[in-house]
């Protein structure tokens, strides 16, 4: 399969999900800092995915890659902070942690392709 432009990429969908998922959940957070970070975060692993994909170099891609993998390392370490702080649920936390893994996964999957 031919990957033509960066919204067929599977780990990209998935990090679009997670990202509005974070966004839902801590909107209405009023711990501006810890806020601000996860979903910086979390939008890094999307952004690195597709700017990576843009560079058409599979070098490149693969640095890229590299970045939104520890983009998810760091989303997974905030929401064990955000349990930790009675920011989230346990089962809130379950789900997006899951996602987070997935996603890294995923990358891991692609980077081993390229």
């Amino acid at each position: 399969m031919v990957i033509e432009k960066f919204e067929d990429i599977l780990s990209w969908k998935k990090s679009e999900v997670l990202i509005i998922e974070i966004y839902n959940l801590l909107k209405n957070n009023r711990d501006y800092s810890f806020r601000d970070q996860i979903q910086r975060a979390s939008v890094s692993i999307m952004n690195n995915i597709a700017e990576g994909f843009e560079r058409r170099s599979n070098k490149e891609f693969k640095q890229f890659l590299f970045i939104a993998k520890g983009s998810a390392g760091e989303v997974r370490s905030m929401l064990h902070l955000a349990l930790q702080l009675g920011y989230i649920k346990d089962i809130e936390y379950k789900k997006l942690s899951d996602s987070t893994i997935e996603v890294s996964k995923l990358l891991s999957g692609l980077i081993k392709t390229l």
